[in-house]
């Protein structure tokens, strides 16, 4: 890892001291590695002002080495750190580059994005990690194995048992981002690739790649981030995928187009390598039959359009392409929606007022405006926008811009609203007459990364999201009653999957833990109750158990999975179910009226209360005295199965079923096994009792 001074010189565009002729470095194989020569670099400009900035090339780059030293020294330093130590340094990371955002965002604005609309990339990418520190550190456990599933019972004696593990993959991930986020789309998936105990390959987009190196360099910098976690390559990638293999992970942001062939690609079709896309989608966001205009999901209705229309000039994977309207209310949408955008400013990015900046750049702005003309040629006019109003705003401004442009469908069944998606501020209004219609337009797409419905026809809502949610990776319903704290059509949250089915590419990115899991191997073991205990480490019913001193005197330090107390048994008496029912008030009938209960023919006569019996077994399996377990958290998979009569006796098997030390505290949690039997061995309940317990005691 480079110390401190070379990389502040390797960053000093990002501090504003960067040449004109300046080629963008890339960080490979533990270092910087800047393209001897300009030749074959491609150009980029500011947005808005069509300045150079610098030149972006791979030309030089060691691609067997990116590939090697991933494999080994990233490999080796990553897979070194439980779960737990991954997300701590992921929430460090977050906090270190969160101290840096104003420095972001001043390069941001070269890509023709404003400050509100960088907010969602720089900062929503950031929180990211926030986000995934806290899937490692909460759902998953401080080790390097993680269970998912039960366990599933594979022999009549219990003595073959079968269970999935998760396991870190021994292969890169190469990621492969889009220019509209060029910090969101890289830590999203940089924080589960990177919890997943994955090294990463980062390849951004060319035209936003500055912003992303900036990044990229900050998080070297920080000297978090083992050796070989991240490697940066500005330019061509191509020659990497001669080097990827079954271990090996592709995650592809980008278009429809360019998805496909990527998982054509040798490396996927013939060596394995896993490949994800989440492509460019043609979006909807659909009026509800009951939102008429003067209603508040009407509103709510216009203002998401233009939203989805004005937010990084359109340039979203999930923007609104098509806006579905009933027949009855296409006009006075079209008016709502045309006067609202006129109200958004247009021009410098960096001028508070401005709501709509450039597109990225000059190639850009021709791809929409030839998409809009493609849409209007098929079967659409124009209602405000367009190729003129772009020109006139291009030479205002002397940037990159598009004009606000919105299009209205002559045919709902045009094959080009449909298919043709114009990146950039357009949105084209689609009428339809009936919930069969709309449902058929929705999929009319071929599928996408996210639908909207606004309605608060709650039976509507049920019946179109259950028909079109087979096509769509994400649904918002939005009404009057969640407005007020809904994040928007356009907003992917990390705890929730962004992908889609068909045409959106079929991939899941984020999704909390899911997002995870992308990135690991699964693996069904099978094997003895005591091997999967070890495997697993979690305490499979069946495998050894230890009586000894009770395990609640033990602190982490000395308590091992597997450590048991086995009870006193204590006698349930009919004084004991009245009390309790008299005390609490739960004077249920199976507890109170012997006839009534007896002719239930799930009791024997009167019994014993669930709760009671849950509280009798705490009394049975406690440690009073002041030890090293401080509190007891909660109870998981409580479930009753054989009822008490008065007379019968209780025993608890308490078990250490899983030790989990936090990094940051004194403490850990301990899960334990509770069973409860009658006199007769028969099971009465079983359960999952949550401790805290010191490390030292």
């Amino acid at each position: 890892m480079p110390n401190a001074a070379a990389v502040d010189r390797e960053t000093s565009f990002h501090q504003g001291e960067q040449s004109m002729t300046e080629i963008l470095s890339s960080y490979v194989a533990g270092s910087w590695h800047t393209p001897a020569t300009t030749e074959s670099a491609r150009p980029v400009r500011d947005a808005g002002t069509g300045e150079l900035l610098h030149s972006v090339s791979s030309a030089g780059v060691d691609f067997a080495a990116v590939a090697d030293h991933a494999r080994t020294t990233g490999i080796e330093e990553l897979q070194k750190l439980t779960f737990h130590q991954r997300g701590v340094i992921l929430k460090k990371l977050a906090t270190y580059l969160m101290e840096r955002t104003k420095d972001y965002h001043e390069i941001s604005f070269t890509t023709g994005t404003t400050k509100r609309d960088a907010f969602v990339d720089i900062e929503g990418g950031i929180g990211t990690l926030f986000t995934y520190s806290g899937v490692a550190r909460r759902q998953m456990p401080n080790s390097t194995v993680h269970l998912d599933g039960g366990v599933e019972r594979l022999s009549k004696n219990g003595t073959f048992v079968g269970r999935h593990i998760l396991t870190s993959r021994q292969g890169l991930a190469c990621q492969i981002n889009a220019f509209n986020f060029p910090v969101w789309g890289m830590l999203e998936k940089f924080g589960p690739m990177f919890v997943a105990g994955v090294p990463v390959v980062v390849k951004p987009a060319t035209d936003t790649a500055h912003l992303t190196r900036a990044v990229v360099a900050d998080m070297i910098e920080s000297g978090l981030l083992p050796a070989g976690a991240i490697q940066l390559v500005c330019g061509d990638v191509t020659p990497l995928f001669d080097h990827l293999a079954e271990q090996d992970a592709i995650a592809f942001t980008g278009s429809a187009n360019t998805a496909r062939h990527l998982s054509g690609l040798d490396c996927v079709t013939q060596r394995g390598t896993r490949f994800f896309a989440e492509a460019d989608s043609l979006n909807f966001s659909l009026l509800g039959p009951d939102a008429a205009p003067g209603t508040q999901e009407f509103d709510l209705f216009v203002s998401g359009v233009v939203a989805e229309m004005t937010v990084k000039a359109g340039q979203k994977c999930t923007a609104i392409r098509r806006t579905f309207v009933p027949e009855a209310h296409a006009e006075a949408v079209g008016e709502a929606i045309t006067a609202k955008l006129a109200t958004q400013g247009v021009g410098d990015p960096r001028e508070k007022s401005t709501r709509l900046g450039p597109v990225v750049s000059d190639k850009q702005r021709t791809d929409v405006l030839d998409a809009v003309d493609r849409i209007i040629a098929g079967g659409a006019h124009l209602l405000t926008g367009g190729r003129e109003e772009s020109d006139r705003l291009a030479a205002e401004h002397g940037g990159a811009y598009v004009a606000a442009t919105v299009l209205q469908a002559d045919d709902a069944w045009s094959d080009a609203v449909h298919d043709i998606e114009a990146f950039g501020p357009v949105t084209s209004i689609i009428t339809y007459s009936d919930t069969e219609d709309a449902v058929r337009l929705a999929a009319r797409g071929r599928g996408s990364l996210v639908g909207s419905v606004v309605t608060h026809d709650r039976e509507f809502a049920t019946e179109f999201v259950r028909r079109i949610a087979p096509w769509h990776g994400r649904v918002l319903v939005l009404d009057r009653d969640d407005a007020e704290e809904s994040t928007g059509h356009g907003s992917p949250l990390p705890n929730l999957i962004h992908g889609g089915p068909g045409r959106a590419g079929g991939g899941e990115e984020m999704g909390g833990l899911r997002g995870v899991e992308h990135f690991m191997q699964r693996t069904a073991i099978q094997a003895s109750p005591d091997m999967l205990t070890v495997i697993g480490g979690e305490w499979v019913g069946g495998s050894e158990r230890r009586l000894g001193d009770h395990p609640f005197t033990k602190s982490l330090a000395d308590l091992r999975i597997g450590d048991t107390l086995d009870s006193e048994w204590r006698e349930v008496t009919l004084d004991d179910i009245e009390h309790f029912a008299n005390f609490t008030g739960d004077t249920f009938y199976a507890h109170m009226n012997e006839e009534a209960a007896a002719a239930n023919p799930f009791f024997p006569g009167r019994v014993a209360h669930g709760y009671l019996i849950v509280s009798f077994a705490a009394g049975l399996f406690v440690q009073p005295d002041p030890g090293p377990v401080l509190a007891n958290y909660g109870l998981e998979g409580l479930n009753f199965i054989t009822p008490v009569s008065p007379g019968d006796k209780l025993k608890v098997t308490l078990t250490a079923k899983r030790i989990t030390p936090r990094e940051t505290d004194e403490y850990g949690e301990v899960r334990w096994d509770a069973q409860v039997v009658n006199q007769n061995d028969e099971p009465v309940a079983n359960y999952d009792v949550l401790t805290l317990v010191a490390k030292e005691y």
